[in-house]
């Protein structure tokens, strides 16, 4: 985790998981590679209004050491993005540079995409969160953004339910017991959940995994060894159960989208707590323009467990690739660093709040959420779900919808989990 050492108190980065922009079918002239003077990417980014000026730094880098080469950005909708890609990789044709969010996406797809350990070995120190785009020690694509997953909270709603607003909970018994509080003197919901995609789950178990699971189990969890069975284990998905069966989330948590349903109830004082992003949605930035930057706090994990130790979890969060049939992967690689120069990046923090890869960023001037989140990336570690493969997190993602409404147990749920993982 060497990588993780190299933050100082005003360094920081993050993921977005909701994409714009018309989609173009693999294999039409607009969305296929394919050429030695032009190259074509996909995203799911490049049609966002606050991503504009980070690409128009990508474009001028890459241009000024390329300018004969055209470069197409083709930006697909999030939620086809990854079957878009599949066809195009049974095909074995398609765009030269891709964007995949760090872990699973990416692990699942290495073999169609090209080993840039060498192209980007001058980037190393500059950049974190290399881990989540890594398998078997090679480094498969250079990341944008880190993203984690940090608790905020609603100063003014702490306060007017009689809660001290500079101190939370730091144990569950007293989160609960805060969350009656809330409910009573506010009438607002605990905790903004949306989980009609099922993504809700990811976030309970990378953000309430280290006040649950000691610091042993939650590395074993990380290098591969996962025990399903496990008490502790158990007793994450339990409380995500409990959670719902008590009513500490929002009114219809599995009707609700996450994008950006979810976020826009924290948002409007309709809930008190949420597990959001570090990145350019459903983050620091988005909830100070409708909370004011005073209100918007972030807390560690409350602490289920005694033997536990809250950290924040946090990966690479997006970042490009280059596929293996382009036929000029020297100038691909080179446009991934063009899209990862710290000019384009700091863009991208200036205009959508990412929490960006590059470590030389100064984001001192953002505010106290963002200064909390700085402050807990030197003890950070790697996110629970960014561990699993994509087929792991789907079945997660049916499962969470289930056990929120009662119609499978905890016992059979981390049985079928236990048995995707191993098969994967």
């Amino acid at each position: 985790m060497k990588q993780r050492a190299l933050f100082s108190a005003v360094l920081i980065g993050g993921l977005a998981l909701t994409g714009c922009g018309s989609a173009s079918e693999p294999g039409s002239s607009s969305s296929t590679g394919g050429s030695t003077d032009k190259l074509v990417v996909w995203d799911w980014k490049s049609g966002e209004e606050n991503a504009a000026g980070y690409f128009e730094q990508a474009k001028a880098d890459f241009a000024e050491k390329h300018p004969d080469v055209t470069v197409e950005f083709v930006a697909q909708p999030f939620d086809q993005y990854y079957t878009l890609l599949g066809t195009a990789i049974q095909a074995g044709e398609g765009p030269d540079v891709v964007m995949f969010n760090g872990g699973g996406q990416i692990r699942d797809r290495v073999d169609a995409l090209l080993v840039l350990d060498d192209y980007v070995a001058d980037d190393r120190e500059r950049l974190a969160g290399w881990e989540a785009f890594s398998k078997d020690g090679e480094v498969f694509a250079a990341p944008l953004t880190l993203q984690g997953h940090p608790i905020y909270y609603n100063k003014a709603l702490y306060e007017e339910a009689g809660l001290d607003p500079d101190n939370p909970p730091s144990t569950w018994e007293d989160f609960v017991a805060g969350c009656e509080s809330i409910k009573t003197k506010t009438g607002a919901a605990c905790i903004g959940l949306g989980n009609k995609e099922g993504y809700g789950i990811e976030f309970f178990l990378s953000a309430m995994g280290s006040a649950v699971l000691t610091p042993e189990e939650y590395d074993a969890w990380i290098a591969g060894d996962r025990d399903w069975s496990a008490p502790h284990v158990k007793q994450i998905f339990e409380l995500w159960q409990t959670a719902g069966d008590t009513g500490l989330n929002n009114e219809g948590a599995n009707s609700t989208a996450m994008f950006n349903d979810s976020f826009a109830i924290f948002q409007a004082g309709e809930a008190a707590n949420i597990i959001g992003l570090m990145s350019d949605i459903g983050h620091w930035k988005d909830f100070n323009e409708f909370l004011e930057p005073d209100n918007v706090g972030v807390m560690p994990a409350p602490v289920v467990n005694q033997e536990a130790t809250p950290s924040l979890p946090y990966d690479g969060g997006i970042g490009y690739a280059v596929m293996n049939w382009t036929p000029n992967p020297d100038l691909a690689a080179d446009l991934v660093r063009s899209l990862t120069s710290s000019e384009a990046l700091e863009a991208f923090y200036a205009d959508a709040g990412a929490i960006v890869s590059d470590t030389t960023i100064d984001v001192s001037g953002a505010g106290p959420a963002v200064a909390t989140i700085v402050g807990e990336l030197q003890n950070g570690k790697q996110a629970l779900h960014v561990a699993l493969s994509s087929q792991t997190l789907d079945l997660m993602h049916r499962l969470s919808q289930q056990l929120l409404s009662g119609s499978v147990t905890v016992d059979d749920a981390v049985e079928q989990l236990a048995a995707s993982d191993e098969a994967g």
